[in-house]
Order: C-alpha cells, then structure tokens, then sequence
C-alpha cells in the first residue's frame, strides 16, 4: 500500500491572495525532506520513493496549489496567484506549520520549477535541492524551436486563455492530459497513483489550475527567470540534477551546464529511463537522492 504509515491531511497557509488548503501526506522521521510533483499528476507520484525515503527523512508529499486535492487559487491578470512563487510561498509555510523553518527539497517537472523558485526566494529556508528532468522555465521559452513545439506543444496549448483548452480538455480529460501526451508511461505508473491522478483530471477546477499554471509559466514565470538572469542571482545551496537519459533534456540541451549558469555547486546525471524518472526508475531515484541529501556538503 502507498504511503503506508504517512498521515493524509489538509493543512491550511496563509497566502496574501486568500488561505490555501494543501492536500499533504508526511512521515518518516529525520531531517526534512519536501517533495513536489509534476504535471498532470499529484503528491502521490512519489509513492514509490516516498517509503524508503522516510526510513532517513520527514518526508512531506503536498499536492500542489491548482492540483489534486489542493485549493484552486483564484486568477489573476498576471497569474501570480498560480506561478512559482506563489506555490513556493505555499511550499515554505507548509513546512513551517509542521516546524521546519529550513529544509530540503526534491521537485520533479512542474514541482523542479517550484524547487528552484524556492531555493532563489527562500534561500535561508532551503539546504538542499534536487531537480528532476527540467531547466528553467526561461531558458526552455529562450531555447524554443520546432523540436520543442512539437514535443512539448502543451506548453503553448495549456497556456492559451480560457476557455478553449478547458473546454477541449473537458471533453476527455485521460485522453488530452495522460495518453495523448504520456501514453507510453502510463503502463509503468503505480495503478493506485494513476486512479488519484485520474480522478483529479476529471475535475473542471483542476483542469482550469493545469492551465492556470502553464500560463504562468508562459508569463509571469519567464519573466521571474529573465529578471533573475540579468541580476546574476544564483541558488545559494547545493544542487543535484538528474533528467531521463532517454527524454528530451537528454536530447535538446547540455542540462548541467545550463544548471550552472544558475547555482555554483551543481552535480547531477542522466537516469536510464524517459521523463517520469521516480515512477520509471523508483530503486535509482531513492538511492540517488538519498545519497546527495545526505551527503554532509
């Protein structure tokens, strides 16, 4: 059974736009570890990892705001009520609810874009972070090209004003978020992480949060990054960065170099699998985090 031993909970934070309620599974026992999610899926992604994680670490698995049993924000023009930042607010309040003022952090796909948000706004809070198959969000918009966009041609899709890829998503959500886009993962996805991935993508509110997100990302995200860029503002920590040795970062970019233009202590490898690394690759991934996080640096 997943996340055998973990409490299941809601826990509320502030946030200037509202309070958010954070769906949150933690357990373990040790130093913190806050593990985020990627799109289209939930907290339970990792579970896993989560396991054998908690044997060393306090481990706490939120859904992220906009995703799964997490509160649906409220737009903004800008959408800063769902980028980065603001998750990563969500990200440090939550673990200071649960009396972690510094901690480290694991993010896979959309939750590596909150990982390194968090380490560049809340450095005294972060000790560590690993970063799963992604770069920077401005650096993917800078680097766009055919191979990009018709790849991952759900970043312009899920960025487009609402209502059209709500409505179109709604028609069949497994169909548009899952097999569309991932239908050669989903065999290897736990079957009990699938049904909760599912029953959140059949949500309208969920849908609109995916969107929500990916035009943040297109925006407010992007713009976060150039700024940072120009500033020479760095991740002060140490990074770990691993990406699916057979998934696009493997074929598109020099994935540590682009790293560390952005942190000065930067390590990382490709894992032999494609873009879901924990699901595909649950034994690596654990013992390749455990490894870095408790590693004295």
């Amino acid at each position: 059974m997943a996340f055998e031993g973990f409490e299941l909970s809601q826990i509320t934070v502030p946030d200037p736009a509202g309070e958010v309620s954070l769906r949150v599974r933690h357990g373990g026992s040790g130093p913190p570890l806050l593990l985020l999610h990627g799109y289209p899926e939930t907290h339970m992604m990792w579970a896993r990892v989560a396991q054998g994680l908690a044997d060393s670490f306090t481990v706490v698995c939120p859904d992220l705001r906009g995703y799964g049993g997490s509160t649906k924000p409220p737009s903004s023009r800008d959408n800063e009520t769902s980028s980065k930042r603001a998750m990563a607010r969500d990200a440090v309040n939550l673990m200071a609810s649960l009396g972690f003022d510094r901690f480290a952090v694991a993010g896979h796909d959309r939750g590596g874009r909150v990982a390194y948000r968090l380490a560049l706004d809340h450095p005294a809070a972060v000790a560590k972070v690993s970063i799963l198959d992604i770069i920077p969000t401005g650096e993917v918009w800078a680097r766009a090209d055919r191979r990009f966009a018709l790849a991952y041609w759900h970043w312009s899709f899920l960025a487009q004003p609402h209502p059209m890829p709500e409505t179109l998503i709604g028609a069949d959500p497994e169909y548009a978020l899952f097999r569309a886009q991932f239908g050669g993962a989903i065999p290897g996805f736990d079957p009990e992480a699938y049904a909760d991935y599912l029953a959140a993508a059949r949500s309208p509110s969920v849908i609109h949060g995916m969107c929500e997100d990916y035009r943040a990302g297109a925006g407010y995200d992007r713009l976060l990054d150039e700024a940072d860029k120009t500033a020479g503002k760095k991740i002060a920590c140490p990074v770990q960065v691993l990406w699916g040795a057979k998934a696009a970062l493997a074929a598109w970019y020099d994935t540590l170099a682009i790293w560390r233009e952005w942190a000065d202590d930067v390590q990382g490898q490709a894992v032999d699998c494609g873009h879901f690394i924990p699901e595909e690759k649950p034994d690596e991934t654990l013992a390749l985090l455990r490894g870095f996080f408790a590693d004295g640096r």
